[in-house]
């Protein structure tokens, strides 16, 4: 099934203007359609516009709540608890990220913790927010949501959700690092993506509502009531302790829930928490020479004889190269999936019956 192309800027005019049509102020609408769009333009379509419709959904089932200022409800100068209102993750984690940024260039370092946002979309984002600000960032991520979607190792059924890890570390030889992964072994956008596109998700990835091996989307949205099936942790075990650990220190840990049957949101939304430990890498040990041995040691990594799957990805990638090398093609246009694109129009017809107009239907901007 082909892909249509939206035009990058038209695409991100459309989903600022769907969300102020909502009710976000400018600022959110910016935020939301930034953050988005630069998913879908760092080649993470199932953090991108897709995730539209599922906003639209929980905003409108009283889930989601507009224009939310993050309350600091713990302050001990480099430590942070920040509360995200339940608001829209976009605008709630740039407050967040600006906070520990603002505390960790005067301590040195902040820990942060930010319980009760709505989803967070790519936490890479929030990486590269601390990166562009000279400072590395860790990330721990748990989510919650009404379906339960991964299966613990050794387990046949779902018990907490894709708890991404990310670390962004800036260099101004050759582009910064950024880490971020689902610790399953794919993410639950990226099988949706599928599933909308009617293809197959890569072996390993899935298990059926009776535990088997499965390479059919389809298991984790058909029948629509369920029993659905499961994604599997990355690297078998190794994955689901970083899940755990994930879960405990961006939930637990910040006073936010862990994923259990009476945390659920009622439908549709998606509840994040996260802890993030923002540091100034000049003020380490090592922190001048940073620059140089990273670089030392990224030349003699690539200097390594390719495989064949280096040879088909043009050499060797560090973290973060492939979302560079995905922004330049992107550039002028953004690929959407026709389902996907029917979801987005169906959500621009409900925001408009309910709030009395929007942009129109995505559709309507596809490249011919």
């Amino acid at each position: 099934m082909a892909d249509h192309l939206i035009p990058t800027e038209p695409l991100h005019r459309w989903v600022a203007d769907l969300f102020r049509a909502a009710g976000s102020s400018d600022r959110e609408a910016a935020l939301t359609a930034d953050h988005l769009v630069g998913a879908n333009l760092a080649g993470h379509d199932s953090h991108g516009v897709g995730m539209v419709p599922r906003y639209v959904d929980s905003l409108l089932n009283h889930e989601l709540q507009l224009n939310q200022t993050v309350a600091v409800t713990t302050d001990t100068g480099p430590m942070l608890s920040v509360d995200g209102m339940r608001g829209m993750g976009q605008s709630v984690a740039f407050q967040a990220m600006e906070l520990a940024i603002a505390r960790a260039r005067q301590h040195g370092v902040c820990v942060m913790g930010l319980r009760h946002s709505h989803h967070l979309g790519r936490v890479g984002h929030w990486a590269e927010q601390a990166v562009a600000a000279g400072l590395v960032s860790i990330h721990f991520t748990n989510a919650i949501t009404r379906t339960i979607l991964v299966a613990p190792f050794g387990g046949g059924e779902a018990r907490f959700n894709t708890n991404p890890f990310t670390v962004g570390m800036p260099r101004h030889d050759g582009g910064p690092i950024v880490l971020d992964f689902a610790t399953s072994a794919i993410a639950q956008g990226k099988v949706r993506v599928a599933y909308n596109k009617r293809v197959p998700v890569p072996a390993g990835s899935l298990i059926d509502a009776n535990g088997q091996p499965t390479d059919d989307p389809a298991v984790m949205f058909e029948p629509p009531e369920g029993p659905h099936g499961a994604l599997v942790p990355i690297a078998r075990h190794k994955g689901f302790a970083l899940a755990m650990v994930c879960e405990l220190l961006g939930a637990a840990l910040t006073g936010g829930d862990t994923m259990r049957p009476d945390t659920r949101p009622e439908r549709f939304g998606i509840w994040n928490n996260m802890l993030t430990i923002v540091f100034d890498p000049a003020r380490m040990a090592g922190g001048q020479g940073f620059e140089a041995e990273a670089r030392h040691f990224v030349d003699w990594v690539r200097s390594a004889r390719l495989s064949a799957d280096g040879e088909a990805l043009g050499g060797i990638l560090m973290p973060g190269d492939a979302e560079r090398h995905t922004r330049a093609e992107r550039a002028h246009q953004v690929p959407v999936d026709t389902g996907t694109l029917a979801q987005m129009d169906k959500a621009a017809a409900a925001i408009a019956t309910r709030f009395g107009h929007s942009p129109g239907p995505l559709s309507a901007l596809e490249i011919v």
